[in-house]
Parts: structure tokens; C-alpha cells; sequence
């Protein structure tokens, strides 16, 4: 399985994403960790509103397409913390209270301050397997190929290495940059051609920047094998000395 690709995707649920109250920190992190640890490419970012309908539509169809949903936001203490329950019912499970989430959170809090929001976040589909929380106690929840973690960052980020022994391994994909102090335009036939030579291989993206007053692309070439990324790296190389256009270091 080392040698295939393992496709994941990212639903985040929440209404402050969407309103631009809150910016979003997770995608970042959790396709690097991902990839870096894992070698599991995600392939796809949906930006939801804690809406039971729209995550269980979306929760569905992402487990059916990707070999991994990790879902960030909505499993807290409030009312509009929806995610656990509109799992269950994408999947038809039964939601309750997780015996050993509640023992955690009833021991971490004490029985005088383990008020009702607080045993909420011990509700989750009754069989799920728990994803530990070493900064806030509280813990997510894997049920089928669904991982559901918080939506605070840092909490995300304290977790996701107990999501690691439930994740079967890809090849990761590694990555190459060229920069040219070139237009777009100049090189698009030329990228073009390379990447239909490379289709089943290899990725590249081309992308313009402007840094220190200087006009330039970024090609970048994407790929699980090295072998190839050098291969197609070379015939860049030569193609920049053909037409002469320089390379930029910053």
C-alpha cells in the first residue's frame, strides 16, 4: 500500500469561517502533516455552515470518494456544535453519550463542574474509536473512514498525532521549485507539453510572483517519484537556457 495514492479530503464545518470572523489555520497544517507523515494527499477542501442537512450531505459524499474525511469544527460544548450528531445520522448510527469520553471528561473537569455543555462533548456515535486530547481533554471521535477533530488550531495540532495509528500509508508527494524571472506567457507552450509527457507521473504548476520589484513564475513539479521530478526538472533547465531567460534567487 506504500506505493499507492491515498486520497483524503478536509470538510471544515463552522458559520465563523464562512462570515470571515475566524480564518482558517487547519488546511494548511493538516495537508503537510499529512503528506509528510503519512503520505496522504488531500484532494479537496468544502467550506461548510453548521447546517445537520449540509454536513450530513457532504459527510456522505466525501466518504464515499476519498480514502479518508477529516472534518474540523462543531464537536464543542454549544448548541450549534452539531458535527457528532449529524455523523451518526449520516451513517445511521446511534448517538449517546461514549462511555470512556465521558469517564475522561467527568475526571478531568470533577463531578461538580461537569456541567451539561461539557458532557455534551461526550456525545458522538456510541461506537466510535476516540481521538485523544492531550491539551483540553475533550477528545474527537474516528467512526468509518471519518476523522473528527476540533476547530481550534492548536487543539488540531496537539491531536492529529493520535489519528495516526487508524491511517494506512501513501507515498508521499514530493515537490521541486524552479524560479524564473520570466512571464507566464513565455513558457505556458513549453509547461504545456512537458506536462502532457508527464500526465501519469508528475504535476506541475506554474504560478507568478512579484518579489523585490521583480517580475517572475514559480514552477513547481509535484510528483510521488523523485525519479521523474529530476527527469522532467532537467528538460526545464534546458528549455530556460534555450531561450535564455534567467533564474531567480532570492
Amino acid at each position: 500500500m506504500r506505493n499507492k495514492k491515498v486520497k483524503a479530503s478536509i470538510l471544515i464545518i463552522g458559520n465563523e469561517i464562512l462570515s470571515g470572523r475566524t480564518q482558517d489555520l487547519n488546511v494548511a497544517f493538516l495537508s503537510k502533516w499529512l503528506n509528510q507523515n503519512c503520505g496522504i494527499s488531500i484532494e479537496e477542501v468544502r467550506v461548510i455552515p453548521d447546517i445537520e442537512k449540509k454536513i450530513i450531505k457532504n459527510v456522505v459524499d466525501l466518504s464515499k470518494n476519498f480514502n479518508y474525511v477529516f472534518t474540523t469544527g462543531g464537536i464543542g460544548p454549544t448548541h450549534d456544535d452539531i458535527t457528532a450528531k449529524s455523523i451518526s445520522k449520516a451513517f445511521n448510527l446511534k448517538y449517546g453519550f461514549h462511555k470512556e469520553a465521558y469517564k475522561i471528561l467527568e475526571t478531568y473537569y470533577g463531578k461538580i463542574k461537569f456541567n451539561d455543555g461539557r458532557k455534551k462533548m461526550a456525545k458522538m456515535p456510541t461506537m466510535s474509536k476516540l481521538i485523544y486530547n492531550p491539551s483540553s481533554a475533550a477528545p474527537g471521535f474516528k467512526i468509518k473512514n471519518v476523522f473528527c477533530l476540533p476547530g481550534v488550531p492548536l487543539i488540531l495540532q496537539s491531536m492529529i498525532g493520535n489519528c495516526k495509528k487508524y491511517l494506512v500509508k501513501g507515498s508521499k508527494t514530493l515537490s521541486v521549485s524552479i524560479n524564473l524571472k520570466t512571464v507566464e506567457s513565455k513558457i505556458a507552450k513549453e509547461l504545456e507539453q512537458l506536462q502532457k509527457k508527464y500526465k501519469k507521473n508528475l504535476e506541475i504548476g506554474s504560478y507568478p510572483f512579484f518579489r523585490l520589484g521583480i517580475v517572475g513564475v514559480s514552477i513547481v513539479l509535484s510528483s510521488s517519484n523523485k525519479k521523474k521530478i529530476k527527469l522532467c526538472k532537467m528538460e526545464i533547465l534546458k528549455m530556460v537556457a534555450k531561450k535564455k531567460l534567467n533564474l531567480f534567487k532570492s
